[in-house]
């Protein structure tokens, strides 16, 4: 495996020189689709991801998920409707809910074709649901993984994002949701009530868990999450959270990897040690020297636009956005790309990258 990976990334995130730049990138997705299509290149037939991160010798981030959540009297019903199409009903004492995923060609990811919540009076049905809500950490589990992980990685892992993004990406879809605040702001408020009452449970299990770093796996978006709402739902929520997180002597950092130039003057609002996938132009809104600005000394995760690696970009513009990044963020960098290799992408560029900042660091 070469370097500790794990002691570089607390090195980053306690504010020290990791002596050498955490190449991190999130590969997950590339290695599963073209190991289901059958166009692994051939040195990987036969490997697992691990062997690919080795090869290619970057850490690894997400490699653990042990939170564990019951129901103690909703119960949950799935049932493929098609070959790519699962129904879910939520049945509880006051009502039911119904959603529809269907699921993409090689069944790795989902979409919701039809979400729980319907209308802002379905909101009493999902506050039931979370508050039947308990959690567990799976020890075992955790243990396991990180036997299997070594010294790749730092065990980290993202949960149910909150209350109200939770309800926009999850429960009830982007309209339905403005509609809900526009017309029924009472019941969506009282539901963010409800949620963040419920999440205290969960929070009580991340918190005393051995898990270092926790990831607030928001998918901000500014298109989304425009200031305004920003501010008044989201802002509120995520400070009482990373103070929780910081209290318990844990780092955090959380998941923007939407346009961002709107956000810009947010970053800094709340006490978390870090930014996820913030993507720069000419895949994002924002230049690298805008987000440096903005985040100041806040660490960076990823960083390099996923349209790099695809083949039809030239590889000298990855080279100079590799450059530039390590200008700007080392040693408050932990370097991977925004947010995921494609699966068209190039493996050989993710190689590349690994050269590219072995040499960029011996020359510092």
């Amino acid at each position: 495996m070469g370097r500790n990976w794990s002691e570089m990334i607390l090195a980053v995130f306690r504010g020290e020189d990791p002596k050498g730049v955490v190449w991190q990138p999130r590969i997950d997705f590339w290695f599963l689709v073209n190991q289901k299509r059958g166009t692994l290149p051939k040195r990987y037939e036969g490997a697992t991801l691990l062997d690919v991160h080795d090869d290619v010798r970057s850490s690894i981030r997400y490699f653990i998920w042990p939170l564990r959540t019951r129901y103690t009297k909703v119960k949950v019903d799935e049932k493929w409707v098609e070959p790519n199409r699962l129904l879910r009903v939520w049945k509880t004492p006051i009502g039911e809910l119904r959603e529809v995923l269907r699921f993409t060609h090689y069944g790795l990811s989902a979409y919701h074709e039809e979400f729980k919540v319907k209308t802002p009076e379905d909101l009493r049905v999902l506050e039931y649901i979370l508050e039947d809500s308990e959690y567990e950490f799976d020890t075992e589990s955790y243990r396991q993984d990180i036997e299997r992980v070594g010294n790749r990685g730092v065990p980290q892992f993202f949960y149910r994002r909150s209350p109200l993004q939770a309800l926009i990406i999850e429960h009830m879809g982007y309209e339905a949701t403005i509609y809900a605040l526009a017309d029924r702001p009472d019941l969506v408020e009282h539901y963010i009530e409800v949620a963040t009452r419920a999440d205290d449970r969960m929070y009580q299990v991340l918190l005393s868990s051995p898990v270092p770093i926790l990831n607030l796996g928001e998918n901000i978006d500014a298109c989304l999450n425009p200031p305004p709402m920003f501010q008044r739902y989201h802002l509120p929520y995520y400070r009482i959270r990373v103070e929780q997180i910081k209290a318990a002597g844990k780092f955090v950092h959380i998941h923007m990897d939407g346009s961002l130039k709107p956000l810009l003057p947010f970053l800094r609002q709340a006490p978390w040690d870090g930014i996820e996938a913030a993507t720069p132009v000419p895949q994002g809104d924002v230049t690298l020297e805008e987000l440096k600005e903005a985040m100041g000394d806040l660490v960076l995760l990823d960083g390099i636009p996923a349209l790099y690696f695809l083949p039809h970009y030239p590889e000298e513009a990855l080279v100079e956005c590799v450059k530039r990044i390590v200008e700007l963020f080392y040693p408050r960098l932990i370097l991977g790309i925004s947010d995921e290799l494609p699966p068209d992408g190039d493996i050989e560029r993710v190689n590349l990258v690994r050269q590219l900042v072995e040499e960029l660091v011996q020359q510092k």
